[in-house]
């Protein structure tokens, strides 16, 4: 079975460009003179190993003392949506060649490929055959539209096969084809031209979602205080240079950007009917979705009116068990318990991929560094630096109580999101007449998750 992998051979570094092209789809580094971490690999699997710190253990998973109070629960998948739209290193567990080959086949913008693909003429067969300005959707069991279009084997017909490795970002993946086909509703309500519809209802759906990024995603995950100093000053450390499209930092896809991985519940309750599971095994995708275990978004997203939503986990250094032992269909056969475990192979990402710690990268942007005992990696017989990716979670830990990302995590999350969209000619940001949103919404000149749900008809 071919797995993709989150870990990369070092084989695979030298051939990251620290000024990456975007037109060759490549990544590059966001802090490219910084010094390497340089940490023993018996000191990651000591950390990332089943039983380890970072393992929450079985008596901790029905409890709420690591909810966040300020994110809830669908944000982390939502975060996962993102990277889906914007990243996808196809390097396998199993080798790799070269670093040359390590590549983002995702153009870097927040464009929503992953849902339309090349559209109705490249890609016709996640369009409705009756209806191709509309994409297709999927029936369950009992003959309901909620589930995404599959073939006669149970696998999913939609852009990025990612969207449907468990059932939340399928679900969710779903919501999105429902909103595109509410739009394109809207667009020939308002007498669009036949020939034009498809595009300006694609175009509403991305300036809307790209508007949830900025105004909703954003802050929730960074901290307002970052939004503004960003919105106001401008980026500091993430540009493209004249007449490029902007890479994707490593920094941020292979360190700051994986806090999702800490946000991921124990347990989730699924919707009315009772039905809970973990992400990893119980919610595992690629078949067919019943309507006893399709998602109810009022228990993910704050829905006005509605029932208070589950809380996402704290952002800090511990991460569910289930993602601790992930199942073999998920990292393919390996006889190393620690391959098994999701924290470990984020950890061994970063150091196979020279990113500099976490303390470099502090000093760097002239942030106060985490002290030694505040990370708290002693006890595993290492003094050194830290491990990026390990750092900006105990960042979030130790400066925000777990509720948001930390001031150097903060900053490389925003500054390559956002950049991503004021780079982007297509996007909202260099509309004329300072856009704002034009679809229903419980508040005018604002666009919420919750108001993509309602007028997706998704919940």
């Amino acid at each position: 079975m071919t797995t993709h992998s989150c870990v990369i051979s070092p084989h695979l570094k030298d051939a990251l460009s620290p000024h990456a092209s975007g037109g060759d789809s490549k990544y590059g580094r966001m802090f490219p003179h910084l010094h390497v971490s340089a940490i023993d690999d018996t000191i990651l699997r000591s950390l990332g190993r089943a039983g380890s710190a970072m393992d929450i253990s079985d008596t901790e998973e029905e409890g709420t003392s690591r909810d966040n109070p300020r994110i809830p629960a669908g944000f982390t998948f939502f975060g996962q949506f993102i990277a889906h739209d914007i990243t996808a290193d196809r390097s396998l567990l199993a080798h790799h060649a070269r670093l040359k080959e390590l590549r983002n086949f995702r153009q870097p913008r927040l464009d929503l490929e992953c849902v339309y693909g090349s559209g109705p003429s490249g890609d016709p067969f996640f369009y409705d055959l009756d209806d191709p300005d509309k994409l297709l959707l999927g029936v369950n069991d009992i003959k309901e539209p909620n589930d995404v279009p599959r073939n006669q084997q149970g696998l999913a017909l939609v852009a990025d096969k990612r969207n449907d490795v468990h059932l939340f970002i399928s679900q969710l993946h779903l919501a999105f084809l429902k909103f595109h086909n509410s739009v394109v509703d809207e667009v020939r309500k308002q007498g669009v031209a036949p020939d034009d519809v498809f595009r300006e209802a694609q175009r509403t759906v991305r300036w809307h979602y790209q508007w949830i990024i900025v105004n909703e995603f954003l802050p929730l995950t960074v901290g307002e205080k970052t939004m503004h100093d960003i919105l106001d000053h401008g980026p500091r450390y993430f540009a493209a240079k004249s007449g490029q499209q902007p890479f994707i930092p490593v920094e941020f896809a292979d360190a700051a950007y994986r806090f999702g991985h800490s946000q991921i519940r124990p347990l989730y309750t699924l919707n009315e009917h009772g039905a809970k599971g973990n992400v990893f095994p119980d919610c595992a995708g690629s078949c067919p979705v019943n309507h006893d275990r399709a998602i109810d978004w009022t228990y993910f997203f704050t829905i006005p009116g509605r029932r208070t939503p589950q809380a996402s986990k704290l952002i800090d250094t511990s991460m569910a068990h289930s993602l601790i032992d992930l199942p073999e269909p998920v990292v393919g056969a390996t006889d190393t318990p620690e391959e098994k475990s999701l924290a470990y192979r984020d950890l061994g990402r970063g150091a196979a991929l020279d990113l500099p710690s976490g303390e470099a990268v502090a000093r760097f942007i002239k942030a106060q560094p985490l002290s030694r005992e505040e990370v708290g990696l002693r006890e595993y017989g290492w003094h050194g630096d830290t491990p990026l990716w390990y750092y900006l979670l105990k960042e979030a830990e130790v400066q925000n109580n777990g509720e948001f990302m930390g001031e150097v995590g903060g900053r490389i999350i925003a500054e390559v999101l956002l950049g991503l969209i004021t780079l982007d000619p297509t996007s909202y940001w260099h509309a004329d007449d300072d856009w704002k949103p034009t679809l229903p919404a419980t508040q005018e000149n604002q666009f919420t998750m919750a108001d993509l749900l309602n007028f997706a008809g998704a919940v």
